[in-house]
């Protein structure tokens, strides 16, 4: 496990500096995604990856979803990342030709026109402007075949017509806690965002956003997971102060936050 550690993303910063999400690598959170893995394996199935299908994933993290979808056998298999560590990592589950993990931004990817049929993304969008997501979904739409899919699991604000003072205090809040800008948008806006692009939706579902709650990290970790989990965090004061801040945090905007999921369809 050790070595594994040293290249897990935001190894050598401060806790006090590091972003949320790489602060619960280091605890030794696997499942990162707002809606952990029930949600994740609802996109998959809607998404219906097979053989012959050419898959691109933006931002893998630690490569948890990237196992689930390889365990489908795709054609090809291509993650693009920005973080060296976590491409690193990732690049370790891959074998073979067709399965590679290439360092680079989502807005640019490098990748071909036309040369995916799936092409998602989770847990990264919602850390976005408005101007970088647009460029990313359209950036997807770019990679994808006609017909092709594209899916998102992300940050949702709800209800739809949720009141500004409340929206600008969440994203306030969870910027502060998380140490990383959030701007997550409502479930209504999501689809918008991908329909402005020219991309047809297929399928939705949403889930609470209980990433640090007790249940939810046994289901999402099981039973050894959230013991090493606890034990990291017995043993870092440091840490322990800021994920109680962020569970703080969540437990406070329970009302008004949920995670979502999204598949839509290229045209042909």
């Amino acid at each position: 496990m050790s070595e594994h550690e040293e290249i897990l993303p935001g190894h050598g910063l401060h806790v006090d500096k590091m972003p949320g999400h790489w602060l619960l690598a280091q605890m030794g959170k696997r499942v990162l995604r707002p809606g952990g893995l029930e949600l994740t394996r609802q996109m998959l199935d809607a998404l219906n990856i097979v053989s012959m299908d050419r898959v691109v994933e933006f931002a893998p993290g630690l490569g948890v979803t990237a196992q689930l979808v390889l365990a489908k056998s795709p054609s090809s298999y291509t993650a693009v990342d920005a973080d060296d560590a976590a491409a690193k990592r990732v690049q370790g589950y891959l074998s073979g030709d067709n399965q590679r993990c290439v360092v680079g931004q989502a807005e640019h990817s490098g990748l071909p026109d036309n040369s995916a049929t799936v092409v998602y993304c989770e847990a990264m969008l919602s850390m976005k402007t408005p101007e970088n997501k647009a460029k990313i979904i359209q950036e997807a739409k770019r990679l994808l075949v006609p017909g092709g899919r594209y899916g998102l699991h992300e940050l949702a604000l709800v209800p739809d017509d949720i009141d500004h003072a409340t929206r600008d205090a969440i994203n306030r809040a969870l910027s502060q806690s998380i140490h990383v800008g959030v701007r997550p948008m409502t479930v209504a806006e999501w689809k918008a965002l991908l329909q402005r692009e020219g991309l047809t939706i297929k399928a939705q579902a949403t889930a609470p956003m209980h990433l640090l709650e007790p249940s939810e990290m046994i289901r999402n970790e099981g039973l050894a997971g959230m013991a090493r989990i606890a034990w990291n965090v017995l043993q870092n004061p440091a840490a322990r102060q800021r994920i109680h801040a962020m569970r703080r945090v969540f437990r406070q905007y329970d009302r008004n936050l949920a995670a979502l999921m999204l598949v839509a369809e290229k045209g042909n």
